[in-house]
């Protein structure tokens, strides 16, 4: 009975770890959100961007969930006291994730080479360079947690047939109503954590679906400014037509004037002045 209550209670402790790194996920990813939405917003006055930020930014969130969904597994398989095809499940689980790691680290390196400012670029290299580091740290971390684990199970394995009597004794003392209550126990954790992630994914769905509405309505703002640029445009040719053409005018009354005073004087002489 002791073992069963060991065995309970280690199940709570990794389901309740793994919540938590679910919940610091979800509280990173908002937060991610919320300042890709200001940076959206700012890029809207210097260029239609915002649809490619908002790829960039999911991809980056994926990467940050299997790499937390990754250190969760290795947890796992650090406190795994078997069996052994617990261990290889866990293990396949881990592959998997390594493999849909890599390919959006790929995907995210895609999207920087197609940036157009060379200061963009430059950054999620840099990122994707970081993403990487991260991932190969992982794959340490996963082979010291698997190597941990299999001497445990080892050393288990070794006091089990030591106590080999003993511990056909506690298993004949488990009564169904203890399977019954851990096997209840661990339900009702998967039902929380499934409640949790669903949770999440709606609150995903309906801040995707704010970021592409803000995004229409920046573009549309951009046209409306790219239309006043060309009506602001026009009026200047407009005054500066005009401009020159009240030049040409004050010259030609200029011209006018001397031809009128000039007739005047040439009258004034030859009535004045007739023997000049």
């Amino acid at each position: 009975m002791a073992a069963l209550n060991l065995v309970s209670d280690n199940r709570r402790e990794r389901s309740m770890r793994r919540l938590s790194l679910y919940y610091v996920y979800g509280v990173h990813c908002l937060y991610e959100k919320g300042s890709f939405l200001l940076a959206v917003v700012v890029a809207g006055y210097v260029g239609n961007m915002a649809t490619s930020d908002v790829h960039v930014r999911v991809c980056e969130q994926e990467i940050l969930k299997y790499d937390l969904e990754i250190k969760a597994l290795i947890q796992d398989i650090t406190e795994c006291d078997g069996p052994q095809s617990k261990l290889t499940e866990i293990n396949t689980d881990v592959k998997k994730h390594f493999h849909n790691l890599r390919l959006r680290i790929q995907d995210f390196e895609r999207m920087a080479m197609e940036q157009d400012r060379e200061s963009d670029k430059q950054a999620l290299l840099s990122q994707v360079e970081g993403h990487r580091k991260q991932m190969l740290s992982n794959q340490t971390a996963w082979r010291k947690a698997n190597l941990a684990s299999k001497l445990s199970m080892d050393k288990m394995e070794k006091q089990a047939l030591l106590n080999g009597a003993d511990g056909d004794v506690r298993k004949r003392k488990m009564t169904k109503e203890g399977l019954a209550q851990s096997a209840s126990d661990i339900t009702e954790n998967l039902m929380s954590i499934s409640r949790m992630m669903a949770q999440q994914v709606q609150q995903s769905e309906d801040s995707i679906t704010t970021l592409a509405t803000s995004s229409r309505t920046i573009q549309e703002t951009n046209e409306e400014f790219k239309a006043m640029t060309g009506t602001i445009q026009l009026g200047r040719k407009l005054i500066t037509k005009y401009n020159r053409r009240e030049l040409t005018d004050k010259l030609l009354i200029f011209l006018a004037l001397a031809l009128f005073f000039a007739t005047v004087l040439y009258i004034l002489k030859k009535r004045l002045f007739p023997f000049l």
